[in-house]
């Protein structure tokens, strides 16, 4: 008797939801815990007595952990499989997790951080390419925007749960109880998630792209994805920056907003949870090119808008930040792995995160001086820039790629 060959799971099927579902809950599982100290950045800052850009160190240290270990979790997977990966990574992120609040000075806390960044880097080295072998092609572009979607969810849940508990225990209690939830959270995605159907180990495919090194630099000669990688690295840049140095921005004059009031407006994150599927559902009829480039423009818009000194502009501003950058990442992050060769899939989608994370760490950090030592308008601007440059490098490297209409 014959079997059918895999040729992906379709929107309806239970694999598929499955697969959806357990996505969903590794990108909380993720995400909360790599962002739990940005809501709390202002208490950690005070009780370690050290400034606002040491104090998001923390999180800079985690996303620099995680860039840094992308790649080598994406040779991982090629080997022992896209599941397997993901979930030693999240098991191990969750024990570190646990440790970081007994953290009692900034370099342990930093140390602790970027080992949890290094466990964490297992999801988004993987998450993309396992997908776009388990989902019918023609479905890619939506399902990774539902991915995406889980992982705005994560990065909501871990900056307002660690934000409100920690406003009212202080900034540990806040970690804690986020690492708790998240232990949950993996829990559910290891039953979840299907196993890999469409997954063939490196060493047993019958034509390969070579070595570890080949498939690492194949990618990197390629004019498209190095646009795309380009995406990550300033958008995200800019993006962090942005949530990490809001609160201080807020918590001054004219605004003087209390913490737990800053808290809430993470709630923002939401519009990520709804632009993100919908900008890969208007590329599956569009292409990505067009919504890449009107999602960023959104972006660059809300940033502005958040120059007006009037609070109910700058949620709307924020709000609309945050829906633009959503939006770009879920269409660059779905681009990368469907760009590649497939034997070279984990190691494109492996590489657009490193530019990501290595943005995330440098601008979040960098930003921070600008913030101190300059003002909120020079910072703005500077993000401003930041989205015309990624608009710039779109348009010369993007506007006429084969996989702009999926």
């Amino acid at each position: 008797m014959t079997t059918e060959p895999f040729t992906g799971h379709a929107p309806g099927s239970r694999g598929y939801r499955r697969l959806i579902a357990g996505l969903f809950f590794a990108g909380i599982a993720t995400f909360a815990q790599l962002y739990s100290t940005q809501a709390l950045l202002p208490q950690i800052s005070v009780d370690l007595s050290v400034s606002p850009a040491t104090a998001a160190l923390s999180v800079s240290a985690a996303t620099l952990g995680l860039a840094a270990a992308v790649i080598p979790w994406s040779i991982v997977a090629d080997r022992i499989g896209r599941v397997p990966a993901m979930a030693i990574g999240v098991i191990a992120a969750t024990l570190l997790g646990l440790c970081a609040p007994l953290s009692t000075d900034i370099p342990l806390l930093l140390v602790l951080r970027a080992a949890e960044g290094v466990a964490l880097g297992a999801v988004p080295a993987v998450a993309l390419a396992y997908l776009s072998e388990e989902v019918r092609p023609r479905y890619a572009a939506a399902a990774a925007g539902s991915y995406i979607a889980g992982t705005t969810v994560g990065g909501l849940f871990g900056r307002v749960v660690a934000g409100v508990i920690g406003e009212i225990t202080g900034w540990r209690s806040g970690v804690w109880a986020v690492a708790i939830a998240c232990a949950l959270a993996a829990a559910l995605f290891l039953w979840l998630t299907p196993k890999s159907q469409g997954f063939v180990p490196h060493r047993l495919r019958a034509e390969s792209s070579g070595g570890v090194w080949r498939r690492l630099l194949l990618p990197l000669r390629s004019p498209q994805l190095l646009a795309v990688y380009a995406q990550g690295f300033l958008l995200m840049g800019a993006f962090v920056a942005m949530f990490n140095y809001l609160g201080f921005h807020l918590s001054a004059p004219p605004f003087l907003l209390p913490a737990w009031l800053v808290t809430l407006l993470f709630v923002a994150y939401l519009a990520g949870t709804v632009s993100s599927p919908w900008a890969g559902g208007l590329a599956s009829r569009h292409g990505r090119y067009p919504v890449l480039i009107g999602s960023t423009v959104i972006m660059a818009g809300g940033a502005i808008l958040m120059l007006v000194p009037q609070i109910a502009v700058v949620i709307i501003g924020l709000i609309l930040f945050t829906a633009g950058f959503f939006g770009a990442h879920a269409i660059a992050s779905g681009w990368a792995p469907v760009a590649s060769d497939p034997e070279t899939r984990a190691q494109a989608s492996s590489l657009y995160y490193f530019g990501y994370y290595a943005g995330s760490s440098l601008f979040g950090w960098v930003l921070g001086l600008v913030f101190g030592g300059a003002s909120w308008l020079w910072f703005v601007i500077l993000i401003a820039v930041m989205c015309a440059a990624a608009i710039a490098i779109a348009v010369a490297g993007l506007r006429s790629a084969q996989t702009g209409r999926v």
